[in-house]
């Protein structure tokens, strides 16, 4: 999710490969922010267990995500995309242990959405490195930026202290987020990738776009459980 209201919305002459992914994908991007359960979450209507399926969610998909991560770090295409300070499995192993307890995985455990993301990353991820890209631009970015304002609302509806609870959106150890994703679309236009594949990544990251969207309906159709009195 982001913060941000406005995005180009017409090509230009000399578009980079970064701004044109951006406003390719914004609507795609904004119809995945709009799912009514992140709605209804950020506006304090569901209780921590239903944040805490959320959270779970991260979980799953990251547990693939960054496998993939540890073998493109050895692809020079896609390395500069993924240094180890980025890495959020730590994170999230702690928030779910604090929301779920133990017994966390059972109790959250991957909805169907999110099997299919899994599914995705393993086929996408692992051998191609543009791939590999689409998927980490779509979380990683998002989850920096407008996770922000979701780790801010999280703690006022549930009372959370520091970051229990929301390790996972804490980029702290990134430095300057601003400054690390101009150099993050630096590293997009700078990809030895021709037009053709160019299509390809921005292609996927609609494909990515398209089930994180799924993902929240999937959480959406069981909200109902999650609902806070009143």
């Amino acid at each position: 999710m982001t913060t941000t209201k406005t995005a180009e919305t017409h090509k230009t002459d000399e578009e980079t490969f970064s701004a044109a992914m951006r406003r390719r994908s914004w609507s795609s991007h904004q119809s995945a922010e709009g799912e009514g359960f992140l709605d209804v979450l950020m506006r304090g209507g569901l209780t921590r267990d239903g944040y805490a399926a959320m959270a779970a969610q991260h979980y799953w998909a990251y547990e693939v995500l960054e496998q993939a991560s540890a073998v493109m770090r050895g692809n020079p295409t896609a390395a500069p995309f993924c240094p180890p300070v980025l890495d959020r499995m730590p994170a999230l192993e702690a928030d779910m242990r604090f929301l779920g307890g133990d017994g966390w995985r059972e109790k959250f455990p991957a909805n169907a959405a999110t099997v299919r993301y899994r599914e995705r990353l393993r086929e996408t991820c692992f051998d191609w490195p543009g791939g590999y890209v689409a998927h980490h631009y779509t979380r990683y970015l998002g989850d920096m930026s407008g996770g922000q304002h979701i780790a801010k609302l999280m703690r006022r509806h549930f009372g959370l202290a520091g970051h229990e609870g929301v390790a996972f959106y804490d980029f702290a150890a990134v430095g300057d987020l601003d400054a690390f994703k101009q150099g993050y679309r630096a590293s997009l236009d700078n990809a030895p990738w021709d037009a053709d594949e160019r299509e390809r990544v921005i292609a996927e990251v609609l494909v990515a776009y398209e089930i994180n969207g799924a993902v929240l309906r999937d959480l959406g159709a069981e909200m109902d459980r999650w609902r806070t009195a009143g």
